[in-house]
């Protein structure tokens, strides 16, 4: 009997997760909040993908599906019966392996059944089943540090299999793995699924990776940031075995690039009224970085094609979007669907001699980054220019968690060190305006500095 679609009526709901927020207190103070009124429901006989930047919340939502982690608000339910603890019906295959390095293949994949109180000798029976259908017989009796990374990620698939979950829930188990590793462990993976007798009813998987969504899932949540939110829903309506090959197949990945790329409408439309360091973080890319991404759309003519260039670098979307979102923000390219385009001003500032581009930077800068804004605005306002990093940091806390915090201002002071508008003493933490910031601030609140406008 054919596995039933994702379009199939009818669909047995299996876990329902709905109007799911979910904040964190931090130890310095402010609450964190990660996810935001998320609704998501996981039907029987389809694989679902969680797709989204890094501080989307993709993992967290992950966890409350598995009941690991209570929400703040909402409910999540299993079989309509709301979740009070772990869900009894799903099962987690991690990124990091998460093996016991003191047990044995066999151990580590009876550990589950040992908690659940099987007897020893079905609990034998069955992790022997599991080792043989993830391709680990003849390893029962190894210990993890014997075993390759790919091995090791077996392990912990024979370890969720094993107890024959409704739901396999998996939290970017391929990312750890070298390519094609992680390529055999796709494909194995979808030919356990594509067997009538598999057990498990639906898949759930996290993953930062585009193409993997692709290959992967009938179903793509595509969730936005500050808090997480579900930003868009793409079904992949493409038979399997799917070819990377294939028009269609670029035109789902166009079609996800476009979507994270593209700017969130909702968090837009909140932060419009009160831009600033807490509304509009600084995306976490170094200034060599943005040059290195300039320096390519620019050899290309001016314009890149975003799947193509992550696949050309060899990148995954987590590592080229914060570029795209800092060169963005600079004005330094635009970005429609899943094509960039280099603007003038970018141009300006890649052709520039070093003297003429840090100019061109600062004054981006201090235009349009926020925080680097914040800083400068505030060297002015004091008393001989300087304050301590402290000073900021506290402003910091209050929307950001401790190492965010720190992230922020690194990026801070490294994008406004490279423009000459501050120095900045790392040991007395102290930073100090400098004249082109002064002169630039004087310009910034006449309102015109005639760059990047």
């Amino acid at each position: 009997m054919a596995r039933p679609t994702a379009s199939a009526p009818a669909r047995t709901a299996l876990i329902e997760a709905e109007h799911v927020s979910k904040s964190f207190p931090s130890a310095d103070g402010p609450v964190l909040h990660v996810l935001d009124d998320v609704s998501v429901t996981l039907h029987e006989g389809e694989v679902v993908a969680l797709l989204g930047k890094s501080g989307s919340g993709k993992s967290t939502l992950l966890r409350t599906l598995a009941g690991l982690i209570a929400p703040s608000d909402g409910e999540v339910r299993y079989r309509g019966m709301p979740l009070d603890g772990a869900n009894p019906g799903a099962a987690m295959v991690f990124q990091s392996f998460a093996l016991m390095p003191w047990l044995t293949v066999q151990d580590n994949v009876e550990l589950g059944l040992r908690a659940a109180g099987v007897p020893e000798k079905q609990r034998r029976e069955r992790a022997l089943d599991a080792i043989d259908q993830i391709g680990l017989d003849g390893f029962e009796t190894a210990y993890p540090r014997e075993l390759s990374g790919g091995m090791r990620q077996r392990v912990g698939f024979a370890r969720a299999l094993v107890l024959q979950p409704d739901v396999l829930l998996m939290d970017e188990p391929f990312s750890a793995l070298d390519v094609l590793t992680s390529e055999n462990l796709r494909g194995e993976l979808i030919s356990l699924w594509a067997q009538p007798d598999f057990p498990t009813k639906c898949i759930c998987i996290v993953t930062h990776d585009i193409e993997e969504a692709v290959l992967l899932a009938d179903r793509v949540l595509v969730l936005g940031s500050g808090p997480g939110h579900i930003k868009a829903e793409v079904p992949i309506l493409l038979p399997r075995p799917r070819d990377r090959r294939s028009p269609t197949f670029d035109q789902a990945v166009d079609r996800l690039y476009a979507i994270l790329t593209g700017r969130d409408e909702r968090s837009d439309a909140e932060r419009a009224a009160t831009p600033g360091p807490l509304t509009h973080p600084l995306p976490d890319a170094s200034v060599g970085g943005l040059a290195g991404l300039i320096e390519i759309v620019y050899s290309h003519g001016g314009q890149a094609d975003l799947p193509d260039l992550a696949d050309e670098l060899s990148f995954h979307v987590d590592d080229l979007l914060p570029l795209v979102d800092a060169a963005r923000m600079l004005r330094l390219l635009e970005v429609e669907g899943a094509q960039a385009f280099l603007t003038d001003v970018g141009r300006d500032w890649y052709t520039a001699d070093i003297l003429r581009s840090k100019e061109v930077f600062a004054t981006l800068a201090v235009e349009h980054a926020p925080l680097v804004a914040t800083i400068i605005k505030a060297l002015h306002n004091s008393d001989g220019g300087a304050l301590r990093d402290d000073f900021f940091r506290d402003l910091l806390h209050r929307g950001f968690s401790a190492e965010d915090t720190e992230k922020q201002l690194d990026i801070a002071i490294a994008w406004g060190r490279y423009g000459e508008l501050f120095d900045y003493d790392a040991n007395t933490g102290e930073l100090v305006l400098s004249e082109v910031a002064a002169a630039l601030t004087a310009l910034l609140m006449d309102g015109d500095t005639g760059v990047g406008s």
